[in-house]
């Protein structure tokens, strides 16, 4: 199978959990689907029918430290200016809080839209992965051959909330898959499984069942050669049932 893929690199980025508001940003350990979604549009320089698009992504970063920013809260004072409901003055009271940053992050982006190619070369709008004052660069974009395995190792990506019977390891996450406009941006949230810590599949030492399919597993011959096996992908759609999104050949 042939993708395209796209390799990102910035400064800093940050994922903030939707439903934290004051006092601290916790940020998610990688970008959620929807936000993958996002960038993709800054590059085509619209929004796309997610129907069909696949990706698959690869994650890292140098570290992580915590900041200190500010939002200011306006609220209105007392009195109207003459002739309207609007107050005469606008008191702003400001808020600190605590935001998680990861460091020189790196994201290794695969579609399966080779038609995006010359988008990413030449992207519409300025890169940013997170927040609109983290900047990413491209440093690199082709397309390459996928090869299918029977094993594969993965890591410092996201799966499919099922293969936590497969993987045995990782953390269980509550993301937003996709951000619906045409329905005033509401956000569809989906569970999926962030590996960071290298797991070989098919793992020897777990049982295996029988309504589980082990295999075969596209991988990336490019990436590093680890006990034999390529880095495998799992693709992911923001769209779909399950049997859709969870779908890899």
């Amino acid at each position: 199978m042939r993708v395209l893929k796209v390799v990102a690199e910035g400064l800093t980025t940050s994922f903030r959990y939707p439903h934290f508001m004051q006092q601290i940003h916790p940020s998610y350990q990688m970008p959620p689907p929807a936000t993958i979604y996002g960038h993709i549009c800054s590059a085509l320089g619209e929004w796309f029918d997610p129907k069909g698009v696949k990706v698959s992504y690869h994650f890292t970063h140098h570290g992580y430290f915590k900041d200190i920013e500010h939002i200011i809260v306006l609220s209105p004072t007392k009195g109207k200016l003459p002739g309207t409901k609007m107050p005469k003055v606008l008191e702003g009271k400001v808020n600190p809080f605590e935001r998680e940053i990861f460091f020189q992050p790196r994201l290794t982006l695969y579609l399966n839209q080779l038609a995006w190619e010359q988008a990413f070369r030449s992207p519409r709008y300025a890169v940013t992965l997170g927040r609109s004052q983290d900047l990413f660069t491209y440093t690199h974009v082709g397309v390459i051959e996928l090869k299918q395995a029977y094993c594969a190792y993965f890591e410092h990506t996201l799966v499919p909330h099922k293969w936590t019977l497969q993987t045995m390891s990782g953390v269980t996450v509550l993301m937003p898959r996709y951000l619906d406009y045409g329905r005033g941006r509401t956000p569809v949230f989906t569970k999926y499984v962030a590996l960071k810590e290298r797991v070989h599949l098919p793992r020897e030492d777990t049982v295996r069942l029988s309504n589980l399919s082990y295999g075969p597993f596209w991988v990336d011959p490019t990436t590093p050669e680890v006990k034999g096996e390529y880095m495998g992908l799992a693709f992911l759609s923001f769209i779909g049932d399950d049997d859709d999104r969870l779908s890899l050949a």
